[in-house]
């Protein structure tokens, strides 16, 4: 059967038995789910049983591409990696670009599940379709970029793609993640974990199959007519020479940067540790993913002090800004140190940041020692410290192997903290205060891996339009930060939008922060390039479809309503400096507004079989309000 934009296989290893299985991908989940994101979140609610410990034989780790990954359309080069999260207990979900995605494609795989546990560490060896379980045992214990080296020289062949996990994985930290092509970090929700509990190191693939589409001249005047609005778009320089640096300014200006663990939301630092900063001080070329017209990452080279020497690629500003204003550290060239080491090591560096935050207020409030913890210096700011604990909880070593689980496990086992944890069902907050942010807060609050901004990401609150508020929504005050009011239409719109993008397997800070694959556009290319004939209501539907099955899996795990909430500083400390001084979350008005959006249960926050059944998830509902 001929696949348009699509390998058309799926590929099954089981590393218990060594049985490798490929099937035909079925046209009944790729009308309903598109690809990517949303072919992972449908297998991991019909595979994963409930109540399975993530880290458990049972646990499946699942890989899988887009319809437009492999072709010429622009930032088409993502991966979903999925399974059930050790860190959270719910669902588990990273993405990535680079490379890694396109030669999977073009191996000829769609989606690639991981299932079973090895004996002894392995990797999976792909070329085209000879697929092999390897002896990884001479790889285990090294770090991400030695393992790079070894397997790229095992393949000859300098352009074979990897996904590697690290040290920290291999030694169970719960929120090690997978990286791919030495800096393509899938590193949220501690899918390293799942890999190597698995006992598999790495997977190292090179193809050669081409990816059709299904109307050539249609698909190539659409990826033209993007490429030209991305080349003209304002953000198009500012994204190449700093990529997602290029907010840690603006944040910090509108008061939003969050520093010394959220109690303020102004670095007085920013200008030393800034996108600007590290663009002109560090910066020596730029580099783009697969099929990208933006090369918006950066390598680096620290040529003087402490760190000469240092080089490598990034970091993003996440990263940037949780290894300086969240822990108090002014020193931009540490900042780069501790990123690199998380990359190394295999490390999510916002989890291991807040990790190390958390320690600082405590240490600041009187809770924790520095005795207590292994006499380090837990001072703001302190880089001996930051770079230390960095590698204890790699290791799970002293007091590294308490925060090695995670702040939420941290605060329950020390007894103390647990109101200042900052993360939402298990997964630490990202660097924005949600008391500023309203609309991206209920994001965080509602997204179905826990406290993350990606499955939302309502950018266009930050315009303050109350314009588009209304053209949009009917609610001036949904482009507005500050109220309260329409976020649950906003944040339900761009979830849908999220998870289509995430479906595609396009990158969201072109796709949607650029706004250049609106619904409408997104239909006609997914035409284009499959043959599929959807409108824009049918492809918002199938971004419901995703967002709706993955907060099933949530509920069969436990969560309701009661789990969608923020850390209590934000909901009963308002602001104290910056922009949004006196602002605080106002989280149950706006949950009620976006249950009612969803056609949820505004008691419980669970989909109603009226919803389900109109997006085709009658099975589910029989699954979840059962039981």
């Amino acid at each position: 059967m001929k696949y348009y934009g699509y390998a058309g296989t799926v590929l099954r290893i089981n590393v218990s038995t060594g049985k490798i299985a490929k099937k035909e991908l079925e046209r009944e989940l790729i009308r309903g789910f598109i690809g990517g994101r949303g072919f992972n979140s449908k297998r991991l609610f019909e595979e994963i049983p409930y109540g399975l410990d993530p880290l458990s034989p049972e646990n499946k780790l699942m890989f899988a591409t887009g319809p437009l990954v492999g072709t010429m359309f622009p930032t088409a080069c993502r991966f979903n990696v999925s399974a059930k999260s050790p860190l959270t207990g719910i669902l588990g979900d990273s993405n990535a670009g680079g490379h890694f995605a396109a030669e999977m494609k073009y191996a000829g795989y769609d989606q690639i599940i991981i299932e079973g546990r090895s004996r002894e560490p392995v990797y999976i060896s792909i070329d085209d379709d000879l697929v092999r379980i390897e002896d990884a045992r001479h790889l285990w214990g090294r770090d991400v970029y030695e393992t790079d080296k070894i397997l790229r020289e095992n393949m000859k062949d300098n352009s074979a793609r990897t996904a590697i996990v690290g040290p920290a994985a291999e030694n169970g930290v719960k929120f090690a993640g997978i990286f791919a092509d030495l800096m393509r970090a899938a590193a949220r929700t501690g899918m390293g974990t799942v890999m190597a509990s698995k006992r598999l190191k790495a997977l190292v693939i090179r193809g050669s199959k081409p990816v059709q589409v299904a109307d050539p001249e249609r698909f190539m005047k659409i990826s033209e007519e993007i490429e030209d609005t991305i080349y003209k778009h304002p953000q198009y320089w500012p994204r190449v020479k700093m990529g997602t640096t290029r907010i840690l300014t603006p944040v910090n200006e509108m008061g939003l940067l969050p520093t010394r663990h959220f109690t303020q939301g102004v670095f007085e630092h920013a200008s030393e540790v800034s996108g600007e900063r590290l663009a002109e001080k560090y910066n020596v070329k730029s580099r783009g993913c697969f099929s990208c017209n933006i090369p918006c990452s950066r390598f680096y080279n620290v040529r003087e002090g402490r760190f000469s020497g240092l080089k490598g690629e990034g970091p993003e500003y996440e990263a940037l800004s949780a290894f300086t204003a969240r822990v108090g550290n002014r020193d931009l060239a540490l900042a780069l140190k501790a990123n690199d080491m998380a990359n190394k090591l295999g490390l999510d560096a916002l989890t291991t940041a807040e990790c190390i935050s958390w320690s600082m207020e405590c240490h600041a409030k009187g809770w924790l020692s520095n005795k207590a913890a292994d006499g380090l210096d837990l001072s703001w700011g302190n880089g001996e410290t930051i770079l230390t604990l960095i590698e204890k909880i790699a290791k799970r070593e002293g007091f590294g192997d308490i925060l090695a689980n995670g702040v939420r496990a941290a605060s329950q086992k020390l007894g103390f903290g647990e109101e200042i944890a900052m993360h939402i069902k298990g997964l630490e907050m990202i660097q924005a205060d949600p008391r500023g942010l309203k609309g991206y807060g209920l994001g965080f609050a509602v997204a179905s891996r826990g406290g993350d901004h990606l499955r939302a990401e309502p950018f266009i609150e930050l315009s303050d339009d109350p314009k588009r508020g209304i053209e949009l929504f009917g609610v001036p005050e949904a482009t507005r930060r500050l109220e309260w009011k329409g976020k649950g239409k906003l944040v339900s719109y761009f979830e849908n939008w999220c998870a289509v993008i995430d479906a595609l397997e396009v990158c969201k800070n072109i796709a949607e922060n650029m706004e250049v694959l609106p619904f409408p556009k997104a239909a006609e290319v997914i035409h284009a390039a499959t043959g599929l004939s959807m409108d824009a209501g049918a492809v918002v539907q199938v971004g419901e479809r995703i967002v709706n099955i993955e907060r099933a899996f949530l509920v069969r795990e436990g969560i309701t309503r009661k789990d969608d909430t923020m850390p209590s500083r934000f909901l009963r400390e308002p602001f104290t400096n910056g922009n949004s001084k006196g602002s605080v979350f106002e989280q149950e008005p706006m949950l009620d507004e976006y249950y009612a959006e969803r056609g949820w249960d505004l008691r419980t926050g669970i989909p109603t079989r009226q919803r389900l059944r109109k997006l085709n998830l009658e099975y589910v509902a029989d699954d979840i309000l059962h039981r």
